[in-house]
């Protein structure tokens, strides 16, 4: 075996390299994924980088290794011939569609700021909403990589995880900041699109950099993110107090609305205080959760959504964080209240859903993990699924987790996270939309939801062991369901609400088929 490695290490480094960087995983990834699994023959950084350019011969120990952690045979890597599929798939990458403005002139400056306040009338979103959508799609393109903001956290925390709470009361009168407390129940009020939340108010920040903070946050997790945004108001925005205040409870972006009355126009302070919302959101997050050190601690739990209880933070900010530290892209976020109201989203994957223009949805496929969720009065375990997404001729496998927790006014919500498991599929096997429409015509045909069979579940596995995720694994003790954006468009041949699936018909088109069959 020694000889045959000697015959073949350049090929094989090659192999190797491929596969991590197809993951996205740098050597430092795969130096800690290499730890995990056995500490006592795992690589160095330096030595994995001299296997990769042949430089060195792995032994039969380290290639085993290596064997578990791509989930290949042994003798995968000792083949001659080159990896075609990897050729085939440079980039795993989705690429936003890229649109072609024509005609070139109706798409001026001018003229989109004019269409702008007869637009968000007709769709009936505020300009503030408005702006959130701008900042999401930003946050989206980049999945959700800001190093600058990054850095400046972690200048500031000193890379130290976890926090106490303690540390970031330090931290704040570090940097300038007064706090003082405030007595404040929970009331009832109306949010951005009429409908009555539950809420609270949890903090703001005053005149003269002093932050007001209410009494309820004290035995709460939510004490440190709040701290943490207005530490980094204070360091990002010298503290000029052009921010939101934070309430919980249902307001999209987590803040009241700026204006009194619900406005069509798009203001440069409904912008302003956005941005800087996401800004002083995402530095909290990076506070908390130092970039380097959570992807080392979630790579060794195989990033268990409950290290957040561990961490000291939210689950919120932790499930926030996994989209940002992963090496893998490809992830959705969601956080939705009763009866289907979405808070807040990314959607660093693309992936389709039924929020399409941020209101509450009334007609929702109830085989989404959030929707069975909501549903239920009792605050259930943690649902992971694994669910194919049918979008019109369009079909998408995805894994998801949920889970049912209580904001701080005591009003219960749910979280979901999860991710598209096709990119990481096209990186393991020769023909992935294959099977995934392979895997869907079983579905289908045992009525839209059911066990997944072994030979499925398999590969699947393999996908957990290979992005280190946990419960994609522990998602395959589930039913697999066939999910849609909303009930309407449900593919099943029989309907989950039990009515029989009609042919669209396009009644245009038969009537245009019909005159040019006459006139002939």
């Amino acid at each position: 075996m020694k000889n045959i490695l000697s015959r073949n290490v350049h090929f094989l480094g090659s192999k190797i390299r491929s596969q991590r960087k197809g993951l996205n995983l740098t050597l430092e990834d795969l130096s800690i994924r290499c730890i995990q699994i056995d500490s006592k023959i795992a690589p160095s950084i330096s030595y994995l980088s001299l296997i990769e350019t042949g430089n060195r011969t792995p032994s039969i120990e380290l290639l085993k290794l290596f064997s578990e952690i791509f989930q290949k045979k042994v003798t995968w890597f000792l083949d001659n011939s080159k990896d075609i599929r990897q050729s085939r798939n440079k980039s795993l990458s989705y690429s936003f569609e890229a649109i072609d403005f024509e005609p070139n002139f109706l798409f001026s400056k001018n003229l989109i700021k004019q269409a702008i306040p007869a637009l968000l009338s007709q769709a009936g979103v505020s300009g503030r909403q408005f702006a959130h959508i701008l900042i999401r799609a930003y946050q989206e393109k980049n999945y959700n990589q800001f190093p600058d903001i990054e850095r400046t956290a972690e200048e500031i925390g000193g890379k130290k995880l976890p926090l106490r709470t303690s540390d970031i009361l330090g931290l704040s009168k570090k940097v300038g900041l007064k706090v003082k407390w405030f007595k404040k129940l929970p009331f009832t009020t109306n949010n951005d699109f009429g409908i009555q939340i539950n809420s609270v108010l949890r903090s703001f920040y005053g005149e003269k950099n002093t932050i007001y903070l209410n009494e309820s946050l004290k035995n709460s997790n939510r004490l440190k993110y709040d701290l943490a945004l207005c530490i980094g108001h204070k360091i990002l925005h010298n503290g000029d107090g052009q921010i939101s205040s934070h309430a919980s409870g249902g307001e999209l972006g987590g803040s009241p609305s700026l204006n009194i009355s619900k406005s069509e126009e798009i203001k440069q302070k409904d912008i302003l205080y956005a941005w800087r919302d996401f800004e002083c959101s995402f530095f909290a997050g990076a506070l908390l959760c130092p970039k380097t050190p959570l992807k080392r601690y979630l790579s060794a739990n195989a990033y268990d959504i409950f290290l957040y209880n561990k961490l000291g933070v939210t689950p919120s900010v932790l499930m926030r964080r996994m989209t940002v530290v992963s090496p893998y892209k490809y992830w959705h976020y969601f956080d939705v209240y009763s009866p289907g109201y979405l808070r807040a989203l990314y959607r660093g994957n693309g992936i389709k859903m039924p929020w399409g223009n941020m209101r509450i949805i009334t007609n929702p496929c109830n085989q989404w993990g959030v929707f069975k969720m909501l549903r239920s009065s009792k605050k259930l375990k943690p649902l992971p699924q694994i669910s194919i997404l049918k979008d019109k001729n369009n079909t998408y496998l995805y894994s998801s987790i949920s889970i049912k927790v209580n904001d701080i006014s005591r009003t219960p919500h749910v979280l979901c996270l999860g991710l598209d498991l096709e990119p990481a599929l096209k990186n393991q096997i020769d023909d992935a939309p294959g099977f995934i429409k392979h895997l869907e015509s079983t579905v289908m045909r045992a009525g839209g939801v059911g066990k997944i069979k072994k030979s499925y579940a398999n590969e699947i596995s393999k996908l957990s062991r290979v992005l280190n995720i946990k419960w994609i694994t522990n998602a395959l003790d589930n039913e697999i369901n066939i999910t849609c954006t909303t009930s309407n468009d449900c593919p099943r041949p029989v309907k989950c609400n039990g009515n029989k699936m009609k042919k669209n018909v396009s009644w245009i088109n038969e009537i245009k088929k019909e005159i040019i069959k006459s006139t002939k």
